[in-house]
């Protein structure tokens, strides 16, 4: 029916359209998830085990959507001048992948804390890569941590 000789495509997504907040915000959701878990307590009933179970099952989406995005990014966006630039770029998103997996495993809160910070070291090479200045601030949700984000400019 259609006749294209042959398609080329390098990026999985539009071209220059990476961000990584939105791993950001499954991380702090990671976090958020896993104090909810600590808040059940210890009690034993029917209620608490389907919360728990809904929990697990977000806290696993997130961590899911952490390694795919920055694997994205880190696949399709850096190169190699911004490799070059940032050498630790592998050595950081190694570390996310294993964190994101031990978020998946278990439940301990520093694990998720841990990850957020890799993820704000990924995000500050990530802009500054493009030469965009960036600044911690707190995000304004439960957990309400420190994440990275770029110093927009208006046009």
């Amino acid at each position: 029916m259609f006749k294209f000789p042959v398609v080329h495509a390098h990026c999985d997504i539009p071209c220059k359209i990476y961000d990584p907040a939105i791993s950001q915000v499954a991380a702090l959701s990671i976090v958020r998830l896993m104090d909810l878990i600590a808040e059940l307590g210890d009690q034993h009933d029917n209620t608490r085990a389907a919360q728990l179970a809904r929990l697990v099952a977000q806290k696993e989406v997130h961590a899911a959507q952490v390694k795919h995005d920055v694997t994205t990014i880190w696949g399709d966006y850096f190169k190699q001048p911004q490799i070059e630039r940032f050498p630790e770029i592998h050595r950081v998103t190694h570390a996310i992948m294993q964190a994101a997996s031990k978020c998946k495993q278990g439940i301990a809160r520093d694990d998720s804390l841990l990850l957020l910070e890799q993820l704000n070291s990924f995000s500050e090479m990530f802009w500054h890569s493009k030469d965009i200045a960036t600044q911690r601030v707190i995000a304004p949700y439960p957990p309400a941590l420190e994440v990275v984000h770029p110093i927009l400019t208006s046009v």
